[in-house]
């Protein structure tokens, strides 16, 4: 299939399922990580039964080539394409959270959502704009993983929602709510690739990695709960 038409495909459906975890979230008020994990738990079975637990291979050259393209190769130096893709991303997200009104309702229903509806904030159709814009954005994500990894498999990408959590906790995301910032995230991101690449560069059993994701994280987040809980 064209691989522009099967980005769009992609995004669709990455749009219906983060529509159904807002409309879940808001209409029958199941908490968010609840929510999230059931469609999660929903969708991984749905892939297994499409591709009868098989991997995927065989992907187009063009689709491959053009994700893992990059720019120049001097002595071993160069700038893949998706480091330019996070850069539009950051720059798009870092506008969103800051110059726009629906940035600042997402900050404020972070930080009090009873207080943010009662301020005149719709935190229903502010919150299902917030999921489908994660659904479109995990869909991007899988289309650029799947061409990155030259194959697919129903259990691609499991226990990255782990590695975001940290990504964002190093960067200053709050999981009180309501603090944390675009630049921040990249950099936390960044942060804790450089980690893994370093273990793996000591020879470190990359089983370890899980090890240092789940310290990274508990260390992140009771240092974030200290910070609350001196400010209060």
């Amino acid at each position: 299939m064209n691989i522009g038409l099967v980005l769009l495909i992609v995004l669709v459906v990455g749009l219906v399922w983060g529509l159904i975890n807002g409309l879940i979230i808001t209409k029958l008020h199941v908490p968010p990580f609840i929510a999230t994990l059931g469609t999660q738990t929903i969708i991984y079975g749905i892939s297994l039964v499409i591709s009868d637990a098989q991997p995927i291979g065989g992907f187009q050259k063009i689709y491959t080539s053009l994700i893992n393209g990059r720019i120049g190769d001097v002595k071993g130096f160069y700038l893949p394409y998706l480091l330019f893709v996070a850069i539009v991303f950051g720059i798009l997200f870092w506008f969103i959270y800051n110059k726009t009104r629906h940035g600042k309702y997402m900050y404020a229903i972070g930080g009090n959502e009873v207080a943010a509806e009662v301020s005149g904030v719709n935190t229903t159709k502010t919150l299902i704009g917030i999921y489908v814009t994660a659904g479109l954005m995990y869909a991007l994500a899988g289309y650029l993983l799947a061409a990155k990894s030259g194959g697919a498999s129903a259990s691609m990408g499991q226990g990255y929602e782990l590695e975001a959590i940290a990504g964002c906790t190093i960067g200053g995301v709050s999981t009180t709510g309501g603090i944390g910032t675009v630049p921040g995230i990249l950099v936390g991101v960044l942060v804790f690739e450089l980690l893994k690449i370093i273990l793996q560069f000591l020879g470190v059993n990359p089983y370890y990695n899980y090890v240092v994701q789940g310290l990274v994280i508990v260390l992140a987040v009771s240092l974030d709960i200290r910070k609350y809980i001196a400010k209060k």
